[in-house]
């Protein structure tokens, strides 16, 4: 089952790509033809959204079934089979484009998450994505970072508190954005803060930061900064992270590190979807 908010990001999207009608699909295949298709994976990755997949085709035509044939967070080689589809061939080409748009950005999604956790595996650190998504997409990106095997960072600007550069240059310095924000704060809230360097974190954690940002510092910064906060906050890496570099950003001891990339420019799994027997 997929979510109300779920739902409408669909409908959006298949009335984007229909508009008025199919108009290759309605001059070539008959309303009521019959037939099925299969959802094939052209690389190795992790699969994730295949309910997403699925909603897309029910959206279209209730009577469009859908068999998957592996569960969300496990691993298919290329060639495998991922689902089969059957019913209204029209009804199923309709709605291809959007769920294997969907679909794949999703497993990209969580297969670029699954390999950052693999790689800072055996240290504390927890990988966190950011508000760096698709507008309108937001809940599917999120959604497959969890299925990676990620941690989600707050959905938006209303469920966290995250003091930045900008924040802090328009409230007069940390101190005095740290008060401002104490002043109004639901009591479950805790405070994020980003700093650049090692000054400011003192500052951050002075003034009672429950989180503190190490914005794009060096690795030497960063140990300096676990050093001096010695579990009294907790600590997250950000900036300029990659897959090169998130080892040695682990084992400095932060605590989390926050990763645009699973987002913002994450490429898209490889899935074709053939019909089968004409």
């Amino acid at each position: 089952m997929v979510s109300l908010q779920i739902k409408k990001i669909i409908k959006s999207a298949l009335a984007e790509d229909i508009g008025t009608g199919d108009i290759t699909t309605e001059a070539t295949v008959s309303p009521k033809k019959k037939g099925r298709a299969q959802a094939i994976a052209k690389a190795d990755f992790v699969i994730a959204g295949l309910d997403v997949f699925e909603a897309v085709f029910h959206a279209l035509d209730k009577d469009i079934r859908v068999k998957q044939m592996i569960t969300d967070g496990n691993r298919v080689k290329m060639g495998d089979i991922i689902a089969e589809v059957t019913g209204s061939l029209s009804g199923i080409l309709q709605a291809e484009r959007v769920a294997l748009n969907l679909f794949q950005r999703m497993c990209g999604i969580a297969t670029l998450t699954a390999k950052y956790m693999e790689a800072v595996r055996g240290t504390k650190a927890k990988i966190l994505d950011t508000r760096k998504t698709i507008p309108g997409l937001r809940v599917l990106d999120k959604m497959a970072v969890r299925i990676g095997g990620g941690t989600n960072h707050r959905t938006g600007l209303y469920d966290g508190v995250l003091i930045k550069d900008n924040h802090i240059e328009a409230a007069g310095g940390i101190t005095a954005a740290v008060q401002a924000q104490r002043k109004r704060l639901s009591h479950h809230l805790k405070i994020e803060v980003e700093t650049k360097n090692i000054r400011e974190v003192k500052e951050a954690l002075k003034c009672g930061a429950d989180i503190i940002m190490l914005d794009n510092m060096t690795v030497d910064a960063m140990k300096k900064a676990v050093d001096f906060v010695a579990g009294r906050a907790l600590l997250e890496a950000s900036g300029n992270v990659n897959l090169e570099r998130v080892v040695e950003i682990a084992v400095t001891g932060v605590d989390l590190i926050s990763v645009g990339e699973l987002t913002h420019s994450v490429r898209a799994a490889d899935i074709s979807l053939k019909v089968k027997g004409r």
